[in-house]
């Protein structure tokens, strides 16, 4: 998504899109904010990202992050910690292109070949 941002039409992210056209794509607020913050162009990547379905983040997540941030040594960051806690809940991968997400092991897919 900072791809889109960054007006980069061949990159990583957007390739993995192109190969996975059946793949059903959720965003998260967490996802939202996080692209909006580095954006150029808001309105732009508002206007991309409104194509997709969107996960709310409610009391079932919540318990799910505090779960997954309490059963490891290694703790994930606050908002990796919601990604994969939105993910989990969703039966879902997180796709991304982040180490810290390498342990979530089957729930993560980095879109990088």
């Amino acid at each position: 998504l900072n791809e889109i941002a960054d007006h980069d039409d061949e990159g990583a992210a957007l390739q993995w899109l192109r190969r996975n056209r059946r793949a059903k794509l959720w965003i998260s607020p967490v996802t939202l904010a996080e692209v909006l913050e580095g954006a150029e162009d808001v309105d732009a990547v508002r206007a991309y990202l409104s194509r997709y379905g969107w996960q709310g983040i409610h009391r079932i997540q919540a318990e799910t992050a505090a779960r997954l941030q309490r059963r490891t040594k290694h703790r994930l960051g606050e908002n990796d910690a919601w990604q994969a806690a939105v993910a989990e809940c969703m039966k879902a991968r997180v796709v991304g292109h982040d180490d810290a997400f390498k342990r979530l092991a089957a729930g993560y897919e980095d879109y990088r070949p």
